[in-house]
């Protein structure tokens, strides 16, 4: 499993924050200049990460929440409306999409704001997705100052206050992570498909996710940190079809061979 850019993904996540327009407009280019997610090398969520569950009000930890699953890490401000609902929108309907079974991956929503509480983050639920949250069973946590800071120094997540507007200018991004918590890559939730995130599951998932055909189309598919996406790679489309001409191309023989064989004897 590869490591996620890094310096790229810092970059998909100031474009995409500054078209959230009104949010952003009291802060200064240098407190844009640090609302970026950028990974350390070996970046890992903290399992052990103490949180609140939003929907039953109990007390866990993040490893719990990923119960060893690939997951799909989306931090959020459970009040805004002007980035948060969109993406979580937009992540629902790629998980969807996936075709795989909720068991199979975990979608975590991490607050960042911490004046938000379970309520707020009920009902952004409830407001947002519907009747999709069966469906998809996100799991909205809660987080403290301290954990929250602790989490986000992990993953290198960096988002700004601005007391101006009082919101959060912050990175419209996903963390795709592995089971043990590894930072596997930076997704876009703005552009997802459900292609693209089945491709990242099973990828984090390391053969645990997915099935042979999913692997097939990782050898097919190269992951473009700029765009948070999965797109073509030309030549390993041409090299495979390559090998299956020439697998068949053999069979083909092998089977003309033995057919000739047959009719001699």
């Amino acid at each position: 499993m590869s490591s996620p850019a890094g310096g790229s993904g810092a970059a998909l996540a100031l474009a995409l924050i500054l078209a959230a327009g009104p949010a952003c407009a009291r802060l200064v280019q240098a407190d844009l200049a640090r609302v970026a997610v950028a990974p350390p090398p070996g970046a890992r969520a903290p399992l052990d990460l103490p949180v609140t569950d939003a929907r039953t009000g109990q007390a866990i930890t993040l490893g719990r929440a990923l119960a060893g699953r690939p997951a799909l890490l989306l931090p959020v401000d459970y009040t805004c409306g002007n980035v948060c609902d969109p993406m979580v929108s937009m992540s629902a309907d790629a998980l969807a999409s996936t075709g795989l079974a909720p068991e199979d991956y975990a979608w975590v929503l991490v607050g960042i704001d911490p004046r938000d509480d379970a309520a707020a983050a009920r009902r952004m639920l409830a407001e947002t997705l519907g009747e999709r949250i069966a469906s998809v069973r996100p799991e909205a946590l809660i987080v403290s100052d301290a954990a929250l800071a602790r989490l986000t120094a992990s993953l290198g997540y960096t988002a700004v206050y601005d007391a101006g507007t009082d919101s959060f200018a912050h990175p419209a991004a996903a963390l795709l992570l592995a089971g043990d918590g590894r930072v596997a890559r930076i997704l876009s939730p703005l552009a997802l498909t459900g292609r693209d995130l089945r491709l990242a599951l099973t990828e984090a998932g390391e053969g645990r996710v997915g099935g042979l055909a999913d692997r097939f189309a990782l050898l097919c598919y190269g992951y473009d940190a700029a765009r948070g996406v999965y797109t073509p790679l030309v030549q390993r489309i041409l090299t495979v079809a390559g090998i299956g001409t020439i697998l068949a191309i053999g069979l083909l023989v092998l089977g003309l061979t033995r057919l000739t064989r047959g009719r001699a004897a």
